[in-house]
């Protein structure tokens, strides 16, 4: 008869046993799933032709075990292997490459999901990765032909002959040998100290190149415009000759007529310093002056003809209508008055607005074209024991701007040509 102790023993071994065959059934013999313990999802790999993976290989994620293969089934097309991923494994983008790759060159075969974005869609289960997202490595039996065809097809005489001459080659040679892998450190430390630097000049070249690449059109453009000037200025050679040839006589002559204008010329140009300056204040009204004068050219050719002249009038008084605003305060005086006369009105002008259809006038009234700041003679010249200021037109101007130009010799540069002294460079 079993006493009471042997009979609770009996009973805790009969638990762990239970609890050890769930646990081997649910993790090791997938029997989980059928009670809804599974601890994975499922993904459908299409795969061209298994290229050596089996079932329960391992699935790897970036090189970290993610899950196991689970069967592994004909299809039409090829093979489909299904992939068990746990539950736990981070989550994996659904755009990858599923790859089968090898441990080692003898190892198993196992599955490396490589992703091209860290972004979703993200595997889940029922997901299922196509074949022309797949990879699986050559057959070893493809490896082995091709390095037969390679070997048979070296000619055994000409292997001998190179083999004899690579030892004539090294023949002697081993103190430079040794020497070259010595220093072949030195070039590797080099190298390594340097590799910042280099990593930093690759990333720093993606900008130059990406700013290549964008800009390709635009170089091409301009090689083809560069081998075209190349090209006239081949065919334009004997003129660019005659003219490199003739240009010092040209530029002694040049030089002579300046010599022989100054004072002359750089007054002249100096002067037109006022006028230039009174003109670009009125340039819209010179330019209309020029758009009108051909049109008022032509006026005179076709007025006159053999009849005679060809003219007419058109009266215009009183349109527009006089100004006489602002001439109340002028006292009227008769023609026969000839008594003294009253105070003279000054302050009488058109007061009309332009935009009354009266005809205003009045300089008040005229077109401002703006009015340069008088000159005054000596206006331009540093005042005594001062030096020029920065930036201005310190020399003397010759004529009515300052003092008359005294000849100092031949002007070595344009602000000499025209006057201006000597130049700040």
């Amino acid at each position: 008869m079993l006493t009471l102790g042997t009979r609770l023993r009996n009973i805790a071994f009969l638990l762990v046993a239970v609890l050890v065959l769930g646990f081997i059934a649910v993790r090791y013999a997938d029997l989980g799933r059928y009670v809804g313990l599974r601890g994975y999802y499922v993904v459908q790999v299409e795969l061209p032709e298994t290229g050596g993976l089996f079932e329960h290989a391992d699935v790897t994620y970036r090189g970290v075990s993610v899950g196991r293969v689970g069967p592994i089934t004909l299809t039409a097309d090829g093979v489909r292997a299904e992939l068990r991923i746990d539950d736990s494994a981070p989550r994996i983008p659904a755009r990858l490459q599923a790859v089968v790759a090898d441990l080692s060159a003898v190892g198993e075969q196992y599955i490396d999901l490589r992703p091209s974005t860290d972004e979703g869609p993200y595997l889940g289960d029922g997901s299922t990765v196509e074949a022309k997202d797949t990879r699986t490595p050559a057959p070893v039996t493809d490896l082995l032909t091709s390095v037969d065809r390679l070997t048979t097809s070296v000619p055994l005489q000409s292997l001998r002959t190179v083999v004899d001459e690579f030892g004539q080659v090294f023949a002697g040679q081993d103190a430079n040998l040794g020497a070259l892998l010595d220093d072949s450190d030195h070039l590797v430390a080099a190298a390594d100290t340097a590799l910042p630097g280099n990593t930093t000049l690759m990333v720093d070249a993606q900008t130059v190149l990406g700013t290549q690449a964008d800009e390709g059109r635009a170089i091409t453009s301009f090689a083809a415009d560069a081998t075209l000037l190349a090209g006239q200025l081949n065919a334009s050679d004997p003129d660019l000759r005659r003219i490199i040839a003739a240009g010092p006589a040209a530029a002694g002559q040049v030089s002579s007529l300046l010599r022989d204008l100054d004072p002359g010329l750089s007054v002249l140009l100096a002067n037109l310093l006022t006028t230039s300056d009174i003109a670009v204040t009125r340039q819209r009204g010179i330019e209309e002056l020029l758009v009108r004068l051909p049109a008022l050219a032509a006026v005179g050719p076709s007025a006159v003809d053999d009849k005679g002249l060809r003219v007419g009038m058109a009266l215009t008084f009183f349109s527009p209508l006089p100004c006489t605003d602002g001439y109340q305060g002028t006292t009227r005086r008769g023609g026969l008055d000839t008594g003294t006369a009253p105070a003279l009105n000054t302050d009488a002008r058109c007061t009309a607005a332009p935009g009354t259809g009266v005809d205003v006038r009045g300089s008040a009234n005229a077109p401002a074209g703006g009015v340069p700041t008088p000159a005054r003679p000596g206006a331009l010249l540093p005042a005594a024991g001062e030096a020029p200021a920065a930036g201005s037109r310190a020399a003397a101007l010759p004529g009515p701007l300052a003092l008359p130009a005294v000849p100092q010799g031949a002007p070595t540069d344009m602000s000499g040509l025209l006057g201006l002294g000597e130049s700040a460079g």
